[in-house]
């Protein structure tokens, strides 16, 4: 019986659908797919399904040649569905972030190919390539867990997370932004997100506050960023505490414009969100604050990329599992924060 790696080789421009309807850091983790499967299939189109506010992430991939855009196309009625996912005579669908509706929606559309886990029942229904591993017991990082869904399609089994960098093919967002004029070349950028909409644990602004007291005014040029309703949080807390020291970016950016200044800067700090996987990917140095509270820890969620590094206690803890209040977080000293970016500015 011929593999499905040989039948797909043997189509002269196959298309393969990738579909991810999540988050910022989840589509960034996603991305080395597409590079993957572009060094096996030179001559292949990459689809990406996705959130409308995932677009300018995607667009950073030079791998991707699609983007469908999953809130338009789901406020059509079935029919409209089916027939507009047809016109992409889609090969191979890959269902990485699970969706009941999407699976349905590739087999309705007759997708002849499509790959998902095995551990959710409407994946029985409506794929026909079926995956057998557990993202919630394994050890592997979030982005080598994807991959697992492309290894039927030839990609290997053993990526490390170190190599998995090179295959995002990263093209440039080079925008002008509101905030450009605030950057300063005589000293380190950096950029400090302290919220993360309730995604992530949260270093707290103690702890922030900590950090920019002890940064010195004569080397650091210190950026908040966040949106409108998180600047509404920490204006009072951290940014009125700090006039003068720090610059208040909340809820001035668009997320392409965004991108664009992260690009920009030398630096940044947050837990577990978005910005640090952007930072990752663009080659800034990303600094990333994490609980060891499985799954939830660095050796799953860690961002990819040469310019990383993470803070989080080094020991196994669940003590704080049922709260978004968490010691270990908070016990991430900021001295070990200033000791780090001294070596690296």
């Amino acid at each position: 019986m011929q593999s499905l790696e040989n039948l797909i080789r043997n189509k002269t421009n196959p298309i393969f659908l990738i579909s991810r309807t999540d988050s910022i850091g989840d589509v960034v983790l996603t991305l080395p797919m597409a590079g993957i499967l572009k060094s096996i299939y030179p001559n292949a189109k990459i689809i990406f399904l996705g959130k409308t506010y995932t677009e300018p992430i995607v667009s950073l991939s030079s791998h991707i040649d699609k983007f469908i855009n999953w809130d338009s196309l789901s406020s059509e009625d079935c029919s409209t569905q089916i027939r507009l996912l047809k016109q992409y005579n889609i090969d191979v669908f890959i269902h990485v972030f699970p969706s009941k509706a999407i699976g349905k929606l590739a087999k309705q559309a007759k997708i002849p190919i499509r790959i998902a886990t095995s551990h959710r029942v409407y994946n029985w229904l409506y794929c026909n390539k079926l995956i057998r591993f557990s993202r919630k017991k394994s050890d592997l990082h979030e982005s080598q867990l994807n991959i697992k869904l492309i290894e039927c399609l030839g990609a290997k089994s053993n990526y490390r997370i170190e190599d998995l960098y090179e295959y995002i093919g990263i093209q440039a967002n080079n925008i002008t932004t509101p905030a450009d004029s605030l950057i300063d070349k005589t000293k380190f950028n950096l950029i400090l997100h302290p919220k993360s909409k309730g995604s992530a644990r949260e270093w707290g602004v103690d702890n922030f506050n900590k950090l920019i007291s002890i940064l010195p005014e004569s080397e650091y040029n210190i950026f908040i960023t966040g949106t409108k309703e998180e600047g509404d949080l920490v204006r009072k807390e951290i940014i009125n505490k700090n006039i003068g020291r720090v610059h208040d970016l909340t809820g001035v950016f668009s997320l392409s414009e965004f991108i664009s200044f992260i690009g920009k800067v030398d630096g940044l700090i947050a837990a577990s969100t978005g910005p640090l996987h952007i930072a990752s990917i663009l080659g800034v140095n990303a600094l990333g604050l994490y609980p060891p509270i499985r799954p939830m820890h660095p050796g799953r969620w860690r961002p990819i990329g040469e310019k990383t590094k993470v803070f989080s206690k080094n020991e196994e803890c669940s003590k704080c599992r049922e709260t978004q209040y968490c010691e270990c977080m908070l016990s991430i000293n900021p001295n070990d924060i200033l000791t780090y970016l001294d070596k690296i500015k």
